[in-house]
């Protein structure tokens, strides 16, 4: 940070931008160091070791009273999967505990039982609703911020697991961005939806671009036709446009397109009924797309279909396609500190895809974020921020890639996936800066001992992951100095040499 230039750029005395730049370096490493990260796979029978017992007690400590810590760490310590295994394959009964993240859900320990999901019709609950508005009032300030002024649309991800995990937070997030909220009947039953005055809410009604995975389609039907009543209310409001951004888009979309406004305010796509995914992960995996553009009109093809309490996947690719291009913003929670934005491709295909077509509808990107609220300390970040601050905790931390590799083959193949997951957030979000692609390559491949391991124990994802690094600097999203970009090659021929005499 050069601070002279800050000072001459907005008067502020230098000493006060010094303070200020201290401040937030101190913040950002408190941060790095506490972040719970996995450090290892799970192993069937192997509990919990006793410093990540207590690291994450530490971490749930901030979420859950003090009375229910020392039962956390008991059930962390216990392990007896194997005799769980053997009930069910003797047909005997086996306790059923809720599925979910320990961190908000202690109940789901110990492992090692039956999962059940919820009750879809008591969701989304009260506690999901107040934690939805935590994170749409900061999601509002970080697009007002990103933007210039109010996020006229959101492009939102729905996935059926984050709505199991969290009671239907996600579900909504989208209903409090509407200006809306959940009808409950005398037994907790949510029935119907209302919308809350303009002088309540007090700000404009930001539209909703949903985008719902297949799964979600299939588990939340009763929530498809309760947002889409929303989207309804909210568009066919006597509003000003200027306060009801729904109600703008959908007169626009309905005269622009020639359809009536009850079909423009569509705004809940996924795939048709049976398909499920994007295949933009698959394509970036495989190497199988040229443009930019290719993985954008795969993803409009595969999620192009309406659905809402008229609509049973309607293919309405257009009417997508317009909706899209009105998005500012896009959006998806991460729900779990287990899976992040690298570890595995969902949120690539799903959140990556959606932005890319954005960007190509729009002809401008839109602004990625994602909701990191799985801890109490938790905020809205850009996607460039949430990959910098998993790079650091995850794929160039020691700690996690020692305890990756002590699981031999199939931990050399996680290190790969991270890296790849890496390269698909510049295909798709433009997201990953120079000092993590030489990271990587200084890590894993320019290392000669490191590398020589990842070869002994699997040699196809070493050669996977150095060729991946030469994908990234062939196709233009890194630029690595010529001696680094030489060396890379001269290993990846080595290992590719050393693939063909197995």
């Amino acid at each position: 940070m050069n601070i002279e230039a800050d000072h001459a750029a907005n008067g502020a005395p230098a000493d006060a931008q010094a303070e200020a730049y201290i401040h937030r370096l101190r913040e950002d490493l408190l941060e790095i160091e506490e972040r719970l990260i996995p450090t290892g796979l799970h192993v069937l029978d192997r509990g919990f070791a006793p410093g990540a017992v207590a690291d994450t007690v530490r971490t749930a400590s901030e979420l859950q009273p003090p009375e229910v810590l020392d039962q956390i760490a008991r059930d962390l310590a216990l392990c007896d999967e194997s005799s769980s295994i053997l009930a069910v394959l003797e047909g005997r009964y086996l306790r059923p505990a809720a599925g979910g993240d320990v961190l908000r859900n202690p109940a789901v320990l110990p492992t090692g039982r039956n999962l059940h999901g919820l009750n879809p019709a008591l969701i989304p609950n009260a506690p999901a609703l107040k934690l939805a508005q935590r994170t749409v009032d900061a999601l509002l300030e970080r697009a007002r911020a990103e933007t210039g002024g109010w996020p006229e649309s959101v492009g939102l991800v729905l996935w059926g697991t984050d709505n199991l995990k969290t009671d239907g937070e996600a579900i909504a997030q989208v209903l409090l961005l509407l200006g809306a909220r959940p009808l409950v009947d005398d037994l907790g039953r949510v029935h119907d939806v209302a919308l809350t005055s303009l002088e309540e809410l007090g700000r404009p009604r930001i539209d909703v671009v949903v985008s719902a995975s297949g799964i979600f389609r299939d588990l939340f039907g009763h929530h498809l036709s309760l947002l889409d009543r929303a989207f309804h209310l909210a568009a066919l409001a006597d509003e000003p446009e200027e306060r009801n951004f729904v109600r703008a888009h959908t007169r626009a979309m309905a005269h622009e397109l020639g359809v009536p406004e009850e079909q423009a305010a569509a705004r809940i796509f996924s795939n048709a009924t049976g398909t499920y995914g994007t295949n933009v992960n698959f394509a970036i995996e495989n190497r199988a797309w040229e443009r930019e553009e290719d993985l954008a009109d795969m993803f409009v093809s595969r999620k192009a279909f309406a659905y809402g309490s008229h609509l049973e996947g309607q293919q309405a690719t257009a009417l997508f396609e317009r909706a899209l291009a009105s998005v500012q913003v896009t959006f998806q929670n991460v729900d779990s500190l287990e899976f992040g934005l690298t570890d595995i491709d969902h949120y690539n295909e799903y959140l990556g895809g959606m932005s890319r077509a954005v960007q190509k509808q729009r002809g401008q990107a839109p602004a990625v974020l994602v909701g990191d609220f799985v801890s109490a300390s938790g905020k809205v970040r850009s996607v460039q921020e949430m990959i910098a601050l998993e790079i650091r905790t995850k794929a160039l931390n020691p700690r996690w890639y020692e305890g990756m590799l002590a699981h031999g083959y199939e931990g050399v193949r996680e290190i790969e996936a991270h890296v790849s997951n890496t390269f698909g957030w510049s295909v798709t979000c433009d997201a990953v800066p120079k000092w993590v692609y030489d990271g990587l390559a200084e890590c894993y491949v320019l290392d000669e001992s490191l590398s020589q391991r990842l070869e002994a124990l699997n040699p196809h994802a070493a050669a996977a992951l150095a060729n991946r690094l030469l994908e990234a600097s062939g196709r233009g999203y890194w630029q690595p100095n010529a001696s680094t970009l030489a060396a890379l090659k001269a290993r990846a021929g080595d290992l590719e040499d050393a693939l063909e005499r197995l």
